[in-house]
């Protein structure tokens, strides 16, 4: 089956934002103007296409990035709408990995908030290009070029505006096209499908001329030789600014700008030629290569080797596990084997499809460029390659964060604990940031996610999707132990219990790394005195016991273990020894570098209307916060503060309460910080009698 879109017509891109901005409004609207839906789904009555999940639709919330395929302008766009909520920050993580190119969307009035800043940080990492939707421009507080100068100072974006509204919050009516230098309005009665162009108002033409020439200007910026050209005097053609432009937006020098209200149908088509005219297509983005071996290259091209990356798991209850790729390299056909590279296993493709939503339109093969769904693929998980078993290559995976709650969960009945384990685990494998693991202690099973409405979510979705009873504990939260002086010694294991006798005698030096650096081991054993095939299994015993730290069995990070002597039995030592000496000297040691406990601190953002200030302020500072910052925005005011994550449980509530509803607050994680010493004992003590040390 040959191709039926050439591949520089493909667009993949995705469309990110802070929570309520409108995304999926904006993909609705999307899927209506693309001739995809012949009805507007809308969010608030919980039919929107893209949010097909019960608990989306009653939340008014995106959970799960959702796929798309649509037709503009004979191109082809993939569409993936992501969540905008922080405890869902994998779901944009996994999608802008495989994505091109993305739609920044902000809310005319909030402008830059919380989350925008962190899917823009995630988008940056993975180098993808953007143009920017200011959306909601109908609403009482829009300003268009505030939002423009928050861009570039609170992203540092270099916005373009490719077009300007006419009229903003309830006198929005349209649109000046700065490249046609014609107003744009949108048909009411057909929903905004019709398009009416007429002159630009007088009053708006000198400001119209100004942002024309400063879009010219930006565009000419972007070649040597029509920038050269421009200078001289010389006037740009259309297609030379087009060129320009679209070769900026590629590079990320600059962000096309557009506007408009998603939800009144106004804008959303300058959007969509937008995407066609700058987004890169799968061959603008060029190759890819292996993670740790740059000469190993795959080409966009049908006729290369197949290679792909599979960037999200999907349950169903009729096929079971459906497999999200997208397809770098070659073609895939149903039936074909493919190798995981990442696992070391075959697998033959069952079938493939296009995904809409939660609808499929099966396939019989998927081109370079593509992004399907695959289903037979049963030992795939996130961020595996896939690939011609002939031609094996391994892409660079997908970093998840790791998970900041816990909490216990237990079944309802005996007819539901079978029935319990395999469904949480089907869950872990379709969400990365999502762990369940077991406490041999406590005999209970502890499911672990980025935040409290996540473990809702799954808790929610193990009730009514899998039918699984269960019952839940308190929220706990991922402390995490480390020492604050260096310290060094010695311990020496040795065991005579008849036969053959255990021994092994190791020196570890324990230093602390700065934040975030994670755990280093070094070998500085000189003349043999360790031989070293026992090296590894020093390493292995420090590592278990950093599983569960000597203090309140949490795990102790950003530290260096360093073994620089010991000594050994011709006899008696072995790879057990070894690993139990470095385990117990480890303990030992931590306990006299002064540990202390870490917590997770939150980066909070609490909207309220100024009479509340007190109230936000407040209720940071009555939560161990600090309170950093606070602005006006849109007409309320914005309290900025970090907070410990164990202090955040229920506030939402509380904030609730004490602004009459009026409230409102948004958080990520932000780093480890010290526990204070009085609440850390209390914590450990506590942790003790739950007897959780090991």
């Amino acid at each position: 089956m040959s191709r039926t879109v050439p591949l520089d017509h493909v667009r993949n891109i995705g469309i990110m934002a802070h929570i309520d901005a409108g995304k999926t409004t904006c993909s609705e609207r999307i899927l209506f103007y693309c001739g995809k839906n012949y009805k507007i789904g809308e969010v608030h009555d919980g039919a929107a296409t893209m949010d097909y999940m019960v608990q989306e639709q009653e939340r008014g919330i995106t959970i799960t990035s959702a796929a798309t395929v649509v037709q503009w302008q004979d191109h082809q766009i993939s569409l993936i709408d992501t969540p905008g909520h922080v405890d869902f920050t994998a779901e944009v993580e996994r999608s802008l990995r495989v994505l091109d190119g993305a739609i920044a969307l902000f809310c005319a009035v909030g402008g830059v908030q919380p989350q925008t800043e962190q899917v823009w940080r995630q988008s940056e990492k993975y180098e993808v290009p953007k143009l920017c939707f200011i959306n909601k421009m109908d609403r009482t507080g829009a300003d268009f070029m505030g939002v423009i100068e928050e861009i570039r100072a609170e992203l540092s974006g270099n916005p373009v505006p490719m077009v300007l509204p006419i009229g903003q919050a309830e006198h929005f009516e349209g649109l000046i096209d700065l490249l046609s230098m014609k107003a744009i309005r949108f048909d009411e009665a057909s929903r905004g499908v019709k398009l009416i162009y007429s002159e630009i108002p007088e009053a708006q033409r000198a400001d119209a001329e100004k942002w024309r020439h400063y879009m010219v200007e930006k565009a000419a910026e972007q070649d040597d030789a029509v920038l050269e050209k421009y200078l001289g005097g010389g006037v740009l053609t259309d297609d030379e600014i087009l060129a320009c432009l679209r070769k900026g937006c590629i590079s990320r020098a600059l962000v096309p700008v557009y506007c408009g209200t998603a939800f009144k149908n106004k804008g959303v088509q300058p959007l969509l030629d937008g995407v066609v005219k700058f987004l890169p297509s799968p061959l603008d983005v060029g190759s890819v290569h292996q993670a740790d071996a740059p000469e190993i290259v795959r080409r966009p091209d049908d006729s290369e080797p197949f290679s792909g990356l599979a960037f999200k798991i999907l349950s169903d209850k009729h096929m079971g596990k459906i497999t999200f790729v997208r397809v770098y390299s070659g073609t895939l056909q149903v039936g074909a084997t493919v190798l995981n590279t990442t696992v070391g296993a075959e697998a033959r493709i069952g079938r493939l499809f296009r995904m809409h939503a939660n609808r499929q339109e099966a396939i019989e093969m998927a081109h370079a460029g593509d992004i399907v769904a695959v289903v037979g693929l049963t030992k795939t998980r996130t961020g595996d390659t896939i690939c011609d078993p002939e031609h094996p290559i391994v892409l660079e995976s997908i970093e998840f964060p790791a998970p900041v709650i816990s909490v216990s969960i237990r079944p309802a009945s005996r007819a539901d604990n079978e029935k319990l384990g395999s469904t949480l685990h089907t869950l872990a494998a379709e969400d990365p940031t999502f762990l369940v693991t077991y406490d041999p202690e406590t005999s209970e099973t502890i499911i672990s996610g980025m935040g409290e409405l996540h473990l809702e979510i799954i808790v929610d979705r193990l009730r009514r999707e899998f039918n699984v009873g269960c019952e839940v504990g308190r929220p706990e939260v991922a402390y995490r132990e480390t020492i604050t002086t260096p310290v060094e010694g010695a311990y020496k294991h040795i065991k005579q219990s008849g036969g053959r006798g255990q021994y092994a005698h190791v020196c570890l030096r324990i230093e602390l790394q700065e934040k975030g650096q994670g755990f280093v081991f070094e070998n500085e054993v000189k003349g043999g005195n360790i031989p070293g095939e026992y090296i590894p299994a020093i390493e292995k015993g420090v590592i278990k016991a950093m599983e569960h730290g000597p203090c309140g069995g949490y795990p102790v990070v950003d530290v260096k273990v360093t073994v620089y002597d010991g000594s050994y039995h011709e006899v008696d030592s072995n790879e057990f020894a070894f690993i139990e000496a470095a385990r117990v000297c480890f303990r030992n040691l931590f306990l006299k570098g002064n540990p202390e406990l870490l917590e997770p601190i939150m980066d909070v953002e609490v909207t309220v209307p100024e009479d509340y200030m007190g109230a936000a302020t407040g209720s940071i500072c009555q939560r161990r916060g600090r309170v950093e910052g606070m602005e006006d925005k849109g007409g309320v005011k914005l309290v900025r503060g970090f907070v410990p994550l164990g202090e955040m449980f229920g506030y939402s509530s509380a904030i609730r309460t004490a602004t009459q509803g009026r409230g409102s607050f948004t958080m990520h994680f932000e780093h480890y910080e010290a526990v204070p010493f009085n609440l850390a004992e209390a914590i450990m003590e506590k942790r003790r009698k739950e007897n959780k040390v090991r």
